[in-house]
């Protein structure tokens, strides 16, 4: 349906009296929910563009502009400022037609604490300013595990908690296997530490040759001193290391430079972002966006706009190269806008261009096969979850494919810190940004149904989130009892729900024994016998694996909320403690351990503390912990 023409020359009246000065602008619905944002160097100019009748509008801008109810301007002070504007206003409203970047997409970085005495090096899934030294983004978590466990034994580098190193008296276990030089009980100066340290930051820039030759170095010294046992732990980590990076793929000999090359594939049914992470000549590991409201084959859509947007929100929060090879001239404006913003935030030079020679021809040619063998890994997924889906609706009688799942599950602890969780898939998938919490108000105790009631009736209270396709409760007759029960009060019976359980049930095994094992099953209202599923089908996996998730969030969040009153409670006992003051240490030690870790000297700077409140506070702990 195409917008009206009352409402075009409405919103044309409205976009004649907005500036002519760069800014963002907020396209709202009619619910007054953000449903698109855009940045522009007139805003005037770049706004009413949508509202002209034009054929060369992409499908995906003519949806948007059927929707749009009103629209709001902000005033930045330079075109610079409404591109960090529109990425942040995009991550805060995540706006249903903009190009968006997953909220659980956080990469994994190797951090080294510099600012610490004795550096150490742990996995980061954030890129802060806070004095430390960060490496990446690798591939996984595990791979940033990996290569630290690899560090940490061939540098001897600690890897204890700081409160832990704090507290040591004598060298723990770590450093008599010789994986430690013990920098907690001073067997170690900080000059001697730095050195390995810096090697191990030398290996992540990838400066292999001088970490080699510099270990040649210190191996030789040590053998002509006479320390023959840290002459041979140095040879060891030059075999070591030279197996490492033999393995390592070079992809642009030569270059001393931190690359990121970008490229696109796609069709109408999508777009993939492919991003390569060159660091210093070698491939560290390679990341892929889907986009699904983007066709790169449509001649009407702008791969300028995709690249820009996904620049802009993704290194918000990540690494900025000295060098960002894109699949296209982007224009000079552009660039140098682009430029502009990355250059602010890194505070060094940034390179950002198409292909301009032979390597970096190489480099988009990898970055081009990597994207297409991803898309067709990813179509090949979606195709995957659409059969599960499919069968879902068929098995459960739905009036349309499930592609919103919304599961809910109930956790608490003796029926204390009741809790709820709802989880949603979009299309077979998790989408943890439209995840939710509850924290259980009708009611104390212990009752899953009436938490059941609770927690699905606050949720449906939420229009503006939509209506999911599909309720999954994790429970048995009861809990879906309630559910169903909350569904008709709110007039929201036409909401298909189905509960999942676990049964036991018991069977022959292969030497004719009766075994007994659990089997999950799907119980819909008024249905005696349970719906099965076969557990190799996607229509299981997508059920389950929604259950599991409910349970795993509700888990989690419960576990937290039970720490921190323990927490609290602890502190409650402590004679002199106001409620402002223990508010103090709760926000800044995240756990009784921490606060342990504490001298009464370091206790007593903190602000409205003093060494008598100090010292009782620490004596309590102690004696808690011991009782």
């Amino acid at each position: 349906m195409a917008i009206s023409e009352k409402k075009r020359e409405e919103l044309k009246k409205l976009v004649s009296e907005f500036a002519t000065t760069p800014g963002v602008y907020l396209m709202k619905s009619k619910t007054d929910k953000v449903i698109y944002v855009g940045k522009a160097k007139n805003l005037k100019s770049r706004v009413r563009s949508y509202l002209t009748d034009s054929k060369d509008h992409s499908s995906k801008t003519r949806l948007l502009v059927q929707n749009i109810d009103h629209i709001e301007t902000i005033l930045t002070n330079s075109e610079a400022e409404a591109f960090l504007l529109e990425a942040t206003l995009i991550k805060k409203y995540r706006p249903k037609y903009n190009i968006r970047l997953k909220d659980d997409k956080n990469y994994p970085y190797i951090r080294v604490s510099t600012k610490d005495d004795f550096p150490r090096l742990y996995l980061s899934r954030r890129v802060i300013p806070d004095g430390s030294s960060y490496y990446g983004p690798y591939t996984s978590g595990l791979a940033v595990r990996q290569t630290i466990k690899f560090l940490n034994k061939q540098f001897k580098i600690r890897d204890c908690k700081d409160s832990y190193m704090k507290s040591r008296k004598r060298p723990c276990m770590t450093h008599q296997i010789g994986r430690c030089t013990a920098p907690c009980v001073d067997l170690i100066s900080e000059k001697d530490y730095a050195l390995d340290v810096l090697a191990a930051e030398k290996f992540l820039k990838g400066k292999n040759e001088q970490l080699l030759n510099e270990l040649n170095d210190r191996m030789f010294k040590a053998s002509k001193d006479e320390m023959f046992e840290q002459a041979a732990h140095f040879r060891d980590s030059i075999k070591a290391l030279t197996h490492i990076i033999e393995r390592q793929s070079v992809v642009n000999a030569g270059s001393d430079l931190d690359q990121d090359v970008i490229a696109l594939y796609g069709d109408d049914r999508g777009t993939l972002l492919e991003c390569l992470h060159i660091r210093q000549g070698r491939l560290i590991g390679n990341q892929n966006h889907f986009f699904k409201m983007f066709n790169a084959a449509d001649p009407s859509e702008d791969a300028r706009e995709l690249i820009t947007s996904f620049v802009i929100q993704y290194y918000q929060d990540n690494i900025i190269p000295d060098e960002l090879i894109v699949p296209m001239e982007l224009g000079l404006d552009l660039t140098r806008l682009m430029v502009t913003v990355l250059e602010e935030k890194k505070s060094k030079k940034v390179l950002v261009r198409g292909v301009h020679d032979e390597d970096s021809r190489k480099l988009m040619e990898l970055a081009n096969a990597n994207a297409n063998e991803h898309f067709q890994q990813h179509m090949q997924k979606a195709s995957q979850k659409e059969k599960g889906l499919l069968e879902i609706q068929r098995k459960l009688k739905l009036p349309q494919k499930p592609e919103r799942i919304e599961c809910f599950d109930i956790s608490h602890f003796q029926g204390k810190e009741v809790v709820a969780s709802g989880v949603v898939f979009i299309d077979g998938s998790p989408a943890k940004d439209h995840y939710r919490r509850f924290k259980i108000k009708s009611f104390e105790g212990n009752n899953d149904f009436l938490a059941m009631k609770e927690v699905v009736g606050r949720r449906l209270k939420h229009e503006e989130w939509g209506e999911p396709d599909l309720i999954v409760i994790d429970g048995g007759k009861g809990q879906l009892g309630m559910a169903r029960k909350i569904l008709e009060e709110l007039d929201k019976e036409y909401i298909p729900v189905v509960g999942l359980a676990k049964a036991r049930v018991k069977r022959l095994g292969f030497d004719k024994r009766e075994i007994e094992e659990t089997e999950e099953r799907f119980y819909l209202p008024g249905r005696e016998n349970p719906v099965t599923f076969s557990t190799s089908s996607g229509a299981f996996q997508i059920l389950v694996g929604v259950r599991d998730e409910a349970h795993r969030f509700a888990i989690t969040y419960h576990r937290k909320l039970r720490d921190k009153k323990g927490l609290e409670s602890e502190l409650d006992y402590v004679v002199g403690l106001g409620e402002k003051r223990k508010r103090m240490l709760l926000k800044r030690f995240p756990s009784l351990d921490d606060i342990r870790s504490l001298s009464i000297e370091e206790m007593a700077k903190l602000p409205g503390f003093n060494e008598v409140l100090a010292e009782r506070i620490l004596l309590h702990l102690k004696e808690s912990d011991e009782n």
